[in-house]
């Protein structure tokens, strides 16, 4: 699996660096607090989400970055199909997850995605997907990395950036590998606040951000008209 992922980010990469299609760039701006749901129509059945990270025993919080259906199509979603790695840290969370604390998750900012658009490609992607399964690398695993790869060709590109939260800082030390962040951390407008719970703890809590989004659509995307899509160059 990591060695697909890795793959498929220099995959990606190439395709970007040749793309000279024009795209329909839509700018939005939101704020989403702990719990709740945030969602924006893009056109063409398509939706825009962030999705509670569910706290279960662990107690985590934040949001992930979904692209699905309005009627949704199920797991996995268009943006995780298009931007891995998966089942591991990932653009697409901003969350207390995978050793992050909150203050490391709003300094990892801005986030870049990718994401399908085309139904046709999130139902093979989905079906390429179960096929991953636990394969490691067998060769049907290694065609199903293959498969998910190609359906690169019909990604578009986003950026989310989070321009103020409101948040209970973890007191753990940072993560080796989350140390930038840390540093980054306060780039980002932000309140510390109480915790929820009561007491402090090693993660933290994210509370509510305020963020941009930006998304470049493909040419000729019927966008609704409340987004203002404008014709630009694609994002690399």
């Amino acid at each position: 699996m990591r060695g697909w992922a890795a793959g498929a980010v220099l995959a990606l990469a190439a395709a970007c660096a040749g793309q000279t299609r024009g795209c329909v760039k839509v700018e939005l701006k939101g704020e989403v607090s702990a719990g709740q749901e945030w969602r924006a129509e893009l056109g063409e059945g398509w939706v825009f989400r962030l999705v509670p990270i569910a706290a279960d025993e662990k107690g985590y919080t934040g949001w992930d970055l979904v692209v699905d259906r309005d009627k949704p199509a199920g797991f996995p979603d268009a943006l995780l199909l298009a931007t891995p790695p998966y089942g591991s840290i990932n653009q697409r969370e901003i969350g207390t997850t995978y050793g992050l604390r909150a203050q490391d998750a709003i300094g990892w900012n801005p986030r870049s995605f990718r994401f399908l658009t085309s139904q046709a490609a999130l139902s093979e992607g989905q079906r390429l997907f179960a096929q991953l399964g636990n394969g490691g690398a067998s060769p049907a695993a290694a065609r199903a990395s293959r498969g998910l790869m190609a359906l690169e060709r019909q990604t578009a590109a986003g950026k989310l950036e989070i321009l103020d939260a409101h948040l209970t800082p973890g007191v753990a030390d940072a993560a080796p590998f989350a140390q930038s962040w840390a540093q980054h951390s306060y780039g980002t407008e932000q309140t510390d606040e109480p915790s929820a719970h009561g007491a402090a703890s090693p993660r933290g809590e994210l509370h509510w951000i305020k963020f941009s989004l930006t998304l470049w659509l493909p040419a000729g995307w019927n966008a609704p008209r409340a987004l203002h899509g404008a014709a630009a160059a694609c994002s690399e």
